[in-house]
């Protein structure tokens, strides 16, 4: 009982904090359409899907898979410069 009292006494702070704001009120809705700006529209206009458009006829875990592995292995054997550290 403690803890859901202490919960309780934590949720109403908050709820009471928020029903006496004045101008914090704006300031919130402001916030809130800035990050539906951010998240919803740019992610449509500027991060196209591009496993959608480059995996071909393979299934998505395939390709992603692919494309893991293909990006550790190393492309080139480190070159040695023949001076030891």
């Amino acid at each position: 009982m403690a803890i859901k009292r202490m919960i309780y006494r934590v949720v109403d702070l908050y709820v009471d904090g928020f029903r006496h704001l004045t101008w914090g009120k704006s300031l919130w809705i402001v916030i809130l359409v800035k990050l539906l700006i951010i998240f919803a529209i740019l992610k449509i206009f500027f991060f196209p899907d591009y496993i959608a458009t480059h995996r071909g006829k393979n299934n998505s875990a395939d390709f992603v898979g692919k494309q893991v592995l293909q990006e550790s292995r190393p492309s080139q054997p480190p070159v040695s410069d023949g001076s030891k550290r």
